[in-house]
């Protein structure tokens, strides 16, 4: 709910208080969640109505929301219980403990068993604990003020104990200042006016009798809330003159347009002059000449203003050959009627190789073949994608490191590497802006050909500079940046001076949308928490505060003649939404149907024209139609597109970039865009044979930007290229072009590292008694590393936020702690006599990191991640559990693989197995759930592999993993199972091989056997984008495929991290894979060490995928 309407509540709260409407004033409280009333909550435990209390808590929690949460009603509820067996009612008392009571044996099951044993005595004071109870009324109140500490203390009640301080009747007094407005507005404003209802607008008659139609709604008033009694005009009411609205398309997103601010002037509502009200408020049927900057729309239109020319681009680059709108009005038709499918670019006609992962594109406004890019190790280029020339490379560096803050400086110097979040030409072209991972913003200016020049450095924000754009508020040039710092800015263009900061998110600020509506000038901002906030370039704070779909990281953008506004966003799960927003209400209009429901990064999106929107999502390209939400038609681009690409259109729309999973860039086109490819290669071949210097470089840049573009700048930083083969020559000496597949196959070689210099690697610090790693994994917030040795010890890494880590994340750079709590306790399993080799240690993490359910042949044990302390212990066995997996919609589910071979559904809560699976005819060793298809997949010590569906539990489908000649069953291998980020692919792990099977009928899609020489694979893991496989190895090496094609494109060397001794044969038991940074792994060592890897910078690569033909077939491997 949004702010305004969270703020329209409180007045409604005040409104019933103050008529006397107790009841209803508390069941808006609960139902709302705005505000915990403590004096009604302890005048109802203060009376012991325990029904009351439990419903009115429900509105702001539940029990197992937070360890405070549960304490509160725990508390009820034993009290409930103690005065039931104070009054001897016994059967009161059992049905309280077994309803009530009983969910909390789940958390302390001791607890639990003592509170039994109370209804043996004959007095529950008995209990040594219990000896000081007084009487009901003393126990009551000691209890409510340890209630009223733990809601004061507990994170869900913040900011819901304090009403905000309003004076009396404010809900009147707003209805009476809107009646006054709407009688300001009257064309015949009578002295005595005799307002009867709150229905409909109010308007005076006619003099003459004739009625007069009210004026058109305000889109920002809202509807207004019936009220009683409220007395009518006066005849001399204060009739204040009130500030001119903002555009109606914006008014509806705005709690607070009566700001004053530069371009909007305070005066009578709506009037350029102050006889023009009702002209005002008529609809235009033909285009104004005055030059009026609003026009009030009528309630029941979605049209909003139109603007007279792409925004951000000034009268002086109006005569370039850029794609101008015309001009149109409330109720003219859109012009694309004639637009098909035929037109969407979906034909791919070029490919080119980047050489790192794509993050972020833009064409050129003017040059619509040429493509801006940025890559994720900081380097930015820009092609002529109709020649496929690479004119211009810049890698990642600082221009003036004295002049950056003493937090970048200290980041720089533990790791010189960035990568970039945004690249953006300016409105004209002249400018072209990169916002990078690390503070950094720099601007080029660009004068065609390979003439790219320093123009601005800006220390920009603490942290990533997530976003970056151009805005021209009254035609000055301006940068708008936002950044995990929380903050919006705005720079000059030119000088680089701070214009602007605008606070106001709770939270990382993910992206910026600039853009004006005749002469409003605004700027969109969303956070990483999904919050939508709208900004004027003043210092009056935000004029939005919306949520967006998802609630979390998501993108705003217009059409290309600035009508309509579009966002596109995926929450945390992993679900993805594409909405068209009504601007004059502030809601969403429209929800567009057909992406993905666990998309695994943020999708992202652009407009097509004024007829088309396109997103990345689930390996493919989607197009839709602006005015049908079914989903038109989609493109796999021929394969190799990555889960959520990045793409971007062209202003013509006839060129469409996407990334591809080999670092490299896929242009769609349509017919008039392969046109214009063609024309441009022919173009380039004429130029590459005239003599050197003959093709002239003259500057695209327009005097709009006002630039003096001759000024004295800093030099950047040489660019170089390397060849595949190591060559190394810089840009002036080689032209890049792309070699055709045939070259690739003779110069791609695979990356062997064999010493310390070549990786980046750090042993975590250990003080416990060594033993070896049998499980690791990552936290999924990715800032620690969880560990259980063999001896059934878990050890948890955590890595601080500072100066050098900012983010607080995992990385090689900085040790992090070997995390104790001050009680000491170690989180350990039971376990039980017999031989270690036959136990199958296993864990499994809950996703919000607060629990972790392990077992080490002995009893399961739930432990608490914060405190260590064991939760409870379930399942002795035999069988031993030996795999462990969380139900992905529900984490009291869990399923657990067995030693008798049988796989067990657990509900936790209710302490009750709820299915069990046989299917194995040896212990199953992994266990991996599959959201999309609702599928459980097993994998056992027997090499077969079985599917269960999730809502019956019934089998689907088995097949036997194929061992390849030569390598004999090992009845205590461990065959492992993950699924792809698709959610249908699942990787097979086995001593002998790693497979790629496709669920739910497990067809065998690819398989890789290693050569003899590299040992036994003893683990293998999905890089978290699952655009990689890290493999670890008997003989100390790690194995880095590309996971499509399970083809080798890296081998680590253990002499590059493992610690030369002859006399120990150490090697990695175990691996996981970092859950935000690609190229970041772990392994888990047998002499008990846990060593962080990460590439070296700033490559920050495992190798280049070899090409397909020179790698190995489906069938065969490579070590």
């Amino acid at each position: 709910m949004s702010s305004l309407s969270r703020e329209l509540v409180f007045l409604i709260l005040q409104f019933l208080d103050e008529e006397k409407f107790k009841e209803t004033v508390h069941r808006l409280e609960k139902e709302s969640g705005f505000f915990f009333n403590m004096r009604y909550f302890e005048d109802s435990v203060t009376a012991g109505e325990w029904d009351d209390v439990e419903k009115y808590l429900s509105g702001f929690t539940k029990v197992d929301d937070n360890r405070y949460s549960m304490k509160i009603f725990f508390e009820i509820r034993k009290q409930k219980y103690l005065e039931a067996l104070d009054k001897k009612d016994h059967a009161k008392a059992v049905e309280i403990l077994v309803k009530e009571l009983k969910v909390f044996s789940t958390f302390n099951e001791e607890l639990f068993k003592e509170i039994t044993m109370l209804l043996t005595l004959t007095n529950f004071r008995e209990n040594e604990q219990l000896s000081k109870y007084g009487d009901t009324k003393s126990a009551r109140g000691i209890m409510l003020g340890e209630l009223k500490k733990l809601i004061e203390a507990n994170p869900l009640f913040r900011d819901k104990l304090q009403f905000p301080s309003l004076k009396n009747s404010r809900l009147r007094t707003l209805i009476n200042q809107s009646l006054n407005w709407q009688h300001q507005l009257c064309k015949n404003p009578r002295p005595n006016p005799d307002i009867k209802t709150l229905f409909v607008d109010h308007t005076c008659g006619h003099p003459n009798g004739a009625h007069v139609p009210s004026p058109a709604t305000n889109h920002l008033m809202g509807s207004v809330p019936k009220v009683g009694g409220f007395p009518p005009l006066g005849a001399h009411g204060p009739f204040q003159p009130t500030p001119a609205p903002l555009t109606t398309s914006l008014a509806g997103w705005m709690p607070n347009p009566s700001a004053s601010h530069p371009t909007v002037s305070a005066g009578p509502i709506g009037l350029g002059a102050p006889n023009s009200a009702v002209s005002m408020l008529k609809r235009p049927r033909s285009p104004p000449t005055n030059g009026l900057a609003m026009d009030y729309q009528t309630a029941d239109s979605d049209s909003v203003l139109k603007r007279p020319r792409p925004f951000g681009i000034s009268d002086g680059v109006n005569n370039l050959p850029v794609n101008v709108m015309p001009v149109t009005y409330p109720g003219h038709s859109h012009a694309h009627a004639t637009d098909s499918t035929d037109d969407l670019p979906k034909n791919v006609s070029r490919v080119l190789s980047q050489g790192s992962a794509i993050k972020s594109m833009d064409f050129h406004p003017v040059q619509q073949t040429m493509l801006l890019v940025g890559t994720n190790l900081g380097d930015i280029a820009i092609w002529e994608v109709g020649s496929r020339d690479k004119l211009v490379s810049r890698s990642f560096k600082v221009w003036d490191l004295a002049a950056c803050t003493v937090n970048l400086q200290a980041s720089l110097a533990s790791e010189y590497t960035a990568g970039v979040n945004r690249v953006v030409w300016s409105p004209d072209g002249g400018l072209l802006g990169v916002a990078y991972s690390k503070h950094i913003v720099h601007i080029y200016s660009y004068h065609g050909g390979d003439d790219l020049r320093n123009h601005l450095e800006i220390d920009a924000h603490a942290g990533n500079v997530n976003d970056l754009a151009f805005s021209q508020p009254n035609q000055q040039l301006c940068i708008v940046t936002c950044g995990e710092d929380k903050t919006i800015k705005v720079w000059d263009a030119v000088t680089g001076n701070k214009l602007h900061t605008f606070e106001g998110h709770e939270a990382p600020v993910y992206s910026v949308c600039p853009h004006q509506k005749e002469n409003i000038q605004f700027i969109f901002s969303t956070a990483v928490d999904g919050k939508i906030k709208a900004w004027l370039y003043d210092n009056m704070g935000s004029r939005v505060d919306y949520d967006a779909p998802g609630r979390s990281c998501t993108a705003m953008a217009y059409c290309a003649d600035g009508t309509r506004l579009f966002s596109c966003g995926t929450s945390k799960e992993g679900e993805s939404f594409i909405v068209e927003w009504n601007e004059s209400e502030g809601a969403v209009k429209r929800t567009y149907l057909g992406l993905g429901k666990r998309s695994v990064g943020v999708v992202q999106f652009d407009t097509m024209k004024n007829k088309f929107l396109v997103a990345g999502d689930e390996f493919q390209v989607k197009f839709w139609d602006m005015d049908s939400v079914d989903l038109l038609t989609t493109t796999n681009a021929e394969g190799g597109l990555p889960s959520s690409p990045c793409l971007r259109i062209n202003k013509e729309g006839t060129l469409l970039a996407v990334s591809t999973t080999e670092n490299g860039i896929k242009v769609l086109s349509n017919a008039e865009g392969s046109r214009i490819l063609h024309t441009m290669a022919n173009r380039g071949l004429e130029s590459s044979r005239a003599p050197p210097g003959s093709v002239a470089k003259g500057p695209i840049v327009s005097s709009s930007t006002g630039m003096n573009l001759s000024m004295s700048e800093r030099s950047g930083p040489g660019a170089s290229v390397t060849a595949m083969n190591g060559e190394t020559r810089s840009l002036q000496d080689v032209k890049p072009r792309i070699p055709d597949e045939s070259e690739k196959s003779k110069i791609w070689k695979l990356t062997e590292i064999s010493e310390r210099s070549q990786l980046r690697t750090l042993r975590l610090p250990d003080s416990l008694l060594p033993a070896r790693v049998v499980k690791l994994i990552y936290t999924n917030s990715g800032g620690a590393i969880l560990a259980l040795a063999e001896n059934a010890v878990h050890k948890l890494w955590k890595w601080q936020k500072s100066e050098r880590n900012l983010l607080g994340k995992a990385n090689s750079n900085v040790p992090p702690q070997l995390w104790q709590p001050s009680s000491g306790v170690i989180m350990t399993n039971d376990t039980r006599e017999g031989i270690i080799e036959d136990v199958v240690p296993c864990f499994a993490l809950s996703k919000n990191d607060s629990y972790v359910m392990s077992a080490s042949g002995g009893k399961i044990s739930l432990f608490n991640m914060m405190t260590f302390k064991t939760m409870t212990t379930f399942m002795a066995p035999p069988p031993a559990a030996t795999s462990l997996a969380f139900h992905p919609q529900d984490n009291n589910i869990i399923a657990i693989g067995m030693d008798d071979s049988s796989i067990q559904i657990y509900n936790v809560r209710v302490d009750e197995v709820k299915s069990k699976l046989k299917g194995h005819q040896k212990r199953v060793t992994g266990l991996a759930f599959s959201n999309v298809l609702n599928v459980l997949v097993s994998s056992g010590a027997d090499s077969q592999l079985c599917v269960w569906s999730m809502d019956g539990w019934e089998k689907q489908a088995s097949k036997q993993i194929q061992i390849p000649s030569g390598h004999s069953p090992n009845p205590l291998a461990h065959t492992r199972v993950q699924f792809h980020q698709d959610q249908t692919h699942v990787l097979v792990v086995h001593a002998s091989q790693l497979a790629i099977y496709e669920a739910p009928k497990l067809e065998s899609m690819k398989q890789w056997i290693p050569k003899e020489s590299s040992g036994s694979v003893t683990d293998a893991v999905y890089s978290c984008d699952s655009q990689s496989i890290y493999a670890a190895f008997d003989d100390g090496s790690v194995s880095i495929l590309t996971a499509t094609t399970l083809q080798l494109k890296c081998r680590i060397g253990p002499s590059s991290y493992l610690p030369s001794n002859p006399s120990s044969r150490v090697y990695p038991a175990t691996i996981t894979a970092h859950p935000s940074e690609p190229n970041q792994f772990a392994v888990g060592l047998t002499d008990g060490g846990v060593h962080v890897i990460e590439p070296p910078g700033p490559e920050g690569m495992w190798g280049i995928s070899p090409p397909q033909e020179n790698g190995a077939a489906s069938r065969a491997g490579s070590g």
